[in-house]
Order: structure tokens, then C-alpha cells, then sequence
């Protein structure tokens, strides 16, 4: 969540999982202006149906992201919603506006700019499916976003559950889910990271999915200032696991919140 230059709250999504109304309501989300997906795996897209509130509330359709596949399959799965003049009683359902991205697109590197932030996509691969991964940074914009508490309210140094980097920006941040190998062209964009959120499932070897040592070792070579591994099994524990990592790497947990001063 951001502020935009004509002091508009901006929230924006990664995603939209099963059990989206339940993170919302608990984070305190108003609004929610575009989603970006980064596959179409039923963990990261069944929630979508719950977006339609949040047409209600702010009065507005709300864009989504993602790569051809992916947006076939929300077609494929939605589509009382992509072809809503096909139901036959005319329900409450979503408003949104798709925007499919070409391959060619991706392979560049083209940045999706949205309200003074920068959105771009990361090819990545989840065993032998291609996905998305995002990296978020400020675009040339002459506001500051301002990154808000669950409660609607400015967060401040007294938040326990905000994580401040001396004054400094967490981004650029890079969201990397369901990931099991990098391609080399992708690197590039993985450069230069305040923030880096990654895949990180279990100790034993799995095929779609990062090892805690093989997250490690991406996490270190990419060597950003905080890491933040997600995706985790209950293999980890989480306490045990945090005090064997590296001191700029954590296991991520459900609620953590990360504000931006984006002084630098």
C-alpha cells in the first residue's frame, strides 16, 4: 500500500489465493486497484472471485497481470466473470480488466508502471512451468508512497511488527514464489535488491520447489540487504531455522509488515 501523487491509497496485490477475503479483512484492506500474478496454480489464483467487494467499495475495476498462461487459465477458470453476458442471471461478480503480457515483453524486462511504482517481471521456473517472479521499486515519480499500518494508520517506529532499515528504502524488493532454478537471463534483474523474497520449502530435495540450502546459496549470491524466505513447509521449524541462517535472512511469517520510508 502507497500513497500516488494526488494522495490516493494505492494497494496492490501478488496474487490472489484461496483464502484471500480472510488476509484482507485481517490487514485491513479498503480498496485494491491491480493484481500481479505469478502463476496459475490453484494456491495463487482461487481467490480472485473474492475481489468483487472491492469493486463495490471503491467503484472502480480492478487490473490484472499476468503472463499468456496464466491468463488463459483465469479465463478457463473465471469465466462467469470474463464472460459474464454468457451467465444466465446477471450476479455480483467481479469487474476487471485483464492485461495479458506478451512473452517478448517479459524477456525485455519491460517495467509496468502503476501510480508511481514500478512493477517488473522476472522470468522464473517452478520445476518445468514458467512463472513470474516481481520487482517493486519507485518509478520517476515526484510523490513518496507511503506505506501504511493494518490499521489504515501511518506506521511508526513504535510498530513492532515493522522492520526499518536505518532510515533506508526496502526497495527495489523482489517477490520470487514457487521457484526452483533461475534462468540466466534473469539474474540481471535481480541485481541491486534492498529486498528479496524467496522460495524456500523444506531441507529434502523437491522438484518445483527451492531447499533451504539452495535458497540460501541464490539468497547469497544475489546478496541483497534483508532476505525473506516463503513457501515454507512445517518441515521447518521456525524458531530453530531462523537461528541457523545468515544474519541478513529470515524466515518470513503470516502478517509480517515491511514499511518504506524511501529516504535514499
Amino acid at each position: 500500500m502507497w500513497t500516488d501523487d494526488t494522495n490516493q491509497d494505492r494497494v496492490v496485490l501478488i496474487d490472489a489465493g484461496p483464502d484471500l477475503r480472510a488476509q484482507a479483512i485481517r490487514a485491513g484492506l479498503m480498496r485494491c486497484d491491480a493484481i500481479f500474478f505469478t502463476h496459475n496454480h490453484v494456491d495463487h489464483m482461487f481467490g480472485l472471485d473474492e475481489v468483487r467487494r472491492f469493486n463495490a467499495v471503491q467503484r472502480t475495476p480492478i487490473e490484472i497481470i499476468a503472463d499468456e498462461h496464466t491468463m488463459a487459465s483465469l479465463r478457463r477458470v473465471y469465466q462467469h466473470i470474463f464472460e459474464r453476458e454468457r451467465n444466465v442471471n446477471d450476479s455480483f461478480v467481479a469487474s476487471l480488466i485483464p492485461n495479458t503480457l506478451p512473452e517478448r515483453e517479459i524477456e525485455a524486462g519491460v517495467a509496468i508502471i502503476r501510480w508511481g511504482m514500478s512493477f517488473t517481471p522476472i522470468r522464473l521456473l517452478h520445476g518445468r512451468l514458467p512463472v513470474l517472479g516481481w520487482r517493486i521499486e519507485k518509478a520517476g515519480s515526484t510523490g513518496v508512497p507511503e506505506y501504511r499500518s493494518t490499521e489504515g494508520q501511518r506506521v511508526t517506529d513504535e510498530s513492532p511488527s515493522v522492520l526499518r532499515y536505518s532510515g533506508t528504502s526496502v526497495l527495489p524488493l523482489a517477490y520470487c514464489t514457487d521457484t526452483s532454478a533461475i534462468p540466466t537471463e534473469s539474474w540481471a534483474r535481480l541485481r541491486g535488491l534492498r529486498t528479496l523474497v524467496l522460495d524456500c520449502l523444506r531441507e529434502r530435495k523437491h522438484p518445483t520447489h527451492l531447499t533451504i540450502d539452495e535458497a540460501v546459496n541464490i539468497a547469497a549470491e544475489i546478496d541483497a540487504n534483508q532476505t525473506y524466505f516463503i513457501h515454507m513447509s512445517h518441515e521447518l521449524p521456525h524458531e530453530a531455522t531462523n537461528a541457523r541462517l545468515p544474519a541478513n535472512m529470515q524466515l518470513a511469517h503470516d502478517g509480517l509488515l515491511l514499511e518504506d520510508a524511501l529516504t535514499a
